[in-house]
């Protein structure tokens, strides 16, 4: 599947045979303390340093209208973020799946990304453009 936007995700998510639960983990990008002048450099230049989770939060995509909604009211719930990173879980048998559901998910995907395994999340940065990491 290619999401190409925000949107895009927002589609696949409400077409899926089973209802669906978003799981959105917003970070910060940050520069280590022991950072070489270099590293400095390329952060400034705006590359390198590292993603520091900040807050998660679960949704269902019928309470993600568009990308604004969910900039807008993650403003307001917390402090700035530079990417966030969203995934989907499934229901079962039509049922979707719960807060409850969700939090382990949600706490597995934080200490993923603190590690460094992003491959099967989908970025998107602050204006709600795809992220690609190279």
């Amino acid at each position: 599947m290619n999401i190409a936007s925000f949107d895009d995700l927002l589609s696949a998510a409400r077409a899926q045979p089973e209802p669906q639960r978003l799981l959105f983990v917003f970070t910060a990008a940050e520069l280590p303390g022991d950072a070489t002048p270099e590293q400095r450099a390329r952060f400034q230049a705006g590359q390198g340093g590292t993603l520091t989770p900040l807050m998660c939060v679960d949704k269902s995509p019928a309470e993600v209208p568009s990308f604004g909604a969910l900039l807008e009211e993650s403003r307001r719930a917390g402090p700035s973020w530079d990417i966030v990173f969203v995934a989907a879980l499934a229901g079962t048998a039509g049922r979707s799946p719960t807060h409850v559901d969700a939090e382990a998910s949600l706490q597995r995907m934080v200490e993923a990304i603190k590690a460094g395994r992003i491959g099967g999340f989908v970025p998107f940065d602050a204006h709600g453009q795809p992220v690609r990491f190279d």
